[in-house]
């Protein structure tokens, strides 16, 4: 029997782009179902079926690679495939093939709509190869004016990073509300200066259950070692991204400040490690020079007294003058004791009694129970109004099965509702973490403005950089001067509480006034600490 009379043995070979997964003309699956069909229809010989999933774009598929070998060595002489483009996009691939074809070392390739065989003219493949090449490069070419299109918008054209996912309604990225404030939270830990990423990967993973955002094939896990690395690096964060090695300026919302940026970068090093310490002091690496901006450093220096011969050692802060584009003045060193003492003197700004602690706090829990009932009204109006829209779409979509819409009616509508029903759900997540915020931001500024002044004076030098840092930002030190700009909500404690507390102070200390009275204005003065305090500080 001649060779072109023995039955052929075919590879069945299915392929799909795992680049584009989503968009495939065939599933694989399909492909090799369709394929199934023609074969026993025709009553052809399968040996094998090979499947992956890799571009064509570019040599080196393995699965392809083996295939062209077993068919080398004779284990079969035919190609089943959905299409040709799925052995070739590519020259050399195509080359292979067709040669391959043409020596009748292949005898067969069937596809699902012809069959080419050595004896054809070679040059039908060769165009189908060509066309499946040159779309590829078309394809490629439009797929990155439409990247860099995006990018130039400020989107970034890729999955975005963890606290962050893609609204694909609006084609935006948006906060992830499940993750974005816990990942702020791992940069406000990471700001004190007093952990390492390692330490917060743990806080995270173990005490906050934080877990990464579930996709099709990944994610869904615990936070990785490299990942809060990467995180602490990605200047996204920033509002910043690259594509094509190129810099652009996001439009989503900023996680972080410049100055926030700059000072992780500090503490995590050049290559995104922790820099190793020879010495460990208090306050490195939490204030910065008022001339150049450099980061103060310290250093310890040992004086022998000759008459007694005793050692005595006393710590220094200066500027560390690593600035190679200004000259700083900055030449005295600041004593540790003195620094401690200004810091202390700011902490005493706005430190409270604790009664007037006491105050505020059955104040605040009146104003919870205000604030929870709004919540509630909200999140009840925010539900029936997501119900409603959800409704709504579900008719729509009735309605176009029942061909009672056209294709461009139920597009343009089923947009907007899809679009809506988004934000409401954005909306249903941010008013139930709202009321918890608030309180506990503030609960979180009385006991810090009632016992950090007394913890800094005897806690060790972690919580003494960690409450420095607490207080405020912007930390200066310039001609032995120490200056901060405290946060916010602590201002309204330096500005009003000195005059409350002096009230306060000379109505428990007269012994002239009768038990009424002392009741009387004790209630005046608590009034007035009470309205002065924002109901709402976040």
């Amino acid at each position: 029997m001649s060779k072109n009379e023995q039955k052929i043995h075919y590879i069945l070979y299915a392929r799909k782009s795992s680049e584009d997964e989503r968009r495939q003309v065939q599933s694989i699956e399909n492909q090799i179902q369709i394929m199934l069909d023609k074969a026993k229809a025709l009553k052809l010989h399968i040996v094998d079926v090979l499947q992956e999933s890799k571009s064509a774009r570019k040599p080196g598929r393995p699965v392809f690679n083996e295939m062209m070998e077993r068919i080398k060595r004779g284990e079969a002489d035919g190609i089943l495939t959905w299409h040709a483009n799925r052995l070739s996009r590519n020259p050399l691939d195509a080359g292979n093939v067709q040669w391959a074809l043409q020596n009748g070392t292949i005898r067969s390739i069937m596809t699902n709509d012809r069959e080419y065989l050595p004896e054809d003219n070679s040059l039908m493949l060769g165009m189908e190869c060509s066309m499946s090449e040159q779309y590829s490069k078309d394809l490629s070419k439009t797929v990155n004016r439409g990247l860099l299109r995006k990018a130039k918008e400020g989107w970034l054209p890729n999955l975005p990073p963890t606290g962050y996912i893609n609204d694909k309604v609006n084609k935006i990225i948006i906060n992830d509300p499940e993750r974005f404030h816990l990942v702020r939270k791992i940069w406000d830990l990471m700001l004190t200066g007093n952990y390492t990423p390692p330490q917060i990967l743990k806080i995270a993973n173990d005490e906050w259950g934080f877990r990464t955002r579930k996709y099709e094939k990944s994610g869904g896990g615990k936070l990785s070692r490299s990942g809060i690395y990467k995180m602490l690096t990605n200047g996204f964060y920033l509002g910043f991204f690259y594509k094509k090695g190129e810099l652009f300026e996001g439009s989503h919302e900023r996680m972080i400040t410049v100055d926030e940026w700059d000072r992780v970068q500090t503490l995590l090093g050049r290559k995104g490690k922790p820099r190793p310490k020879k010495h460990s002091f208090a306050f490195t690496g939490a204030i910065r020079c008022a001339e150049c901006q450099c980061l103060i450093t310290a250093e310890t220096k040992k004086k022998i007294i000759r008459k007694t011969g005793e050692i005595r050692s006393h710590t220094y802060y200066h500027c560390t003058h690593k600035r190679t584009d200004m000259k700083c003045s900055q030449r005295k060193n600041t004593l540790e004791s003195g620094l401690e003492l200004m810091i202390e003197q700011e902490l005493d700004k706005y430190t409270i009694l604790p009664e007037f602690k006491e105050w505020a706090m059955e104040e605040l829990n009146k104003a919870n129970d205000n604030e929870i009932e709004t919540r509630t009204k909200m999140y009840e109006m925010l539900h029936k109004a997501y119900t409603e829209a959800q409704k709504q779409l579900d008719t729509l979509t009735k309605m176009r099965y029942r061909d009672l819409i056209n294709d461009e009616q139920f597009l343009r509508e089923s947009r907007i509702l899809e679009a809506e029903i988004a934000k409401l759900k954005e909306k249903l997540g941010t008013t139930e973490a709202r009321a918890k915020q608030w309180l506990e931001l503030t609960e979180k500024t009385f006991e810090f403005a009632t016992y950090a002044r007394n913890a800094f004076l005897k806690g060790n030098d972690t919580l003494r950089k960690e409450l420095l840092l607490t207080l405020g930002q912007n930390q200066i030190l310039g001609n032995q001067i120490l200056t901060l700009q405290a946060y916010e909500w602590f201002v309204p404690i330096s500005e009003d509480y000195p005059k409350l507390k002096a009230e306060y102070v000379k109505v428990r200390t007269n012994k002239k006034l009768s038990t009424k009275a002392k009741t009387d204005a004790l209630t005046s003065v608590r009034a007035h600490w009470s309205g002065r305090r924002d109901s709402n500080p976040v």
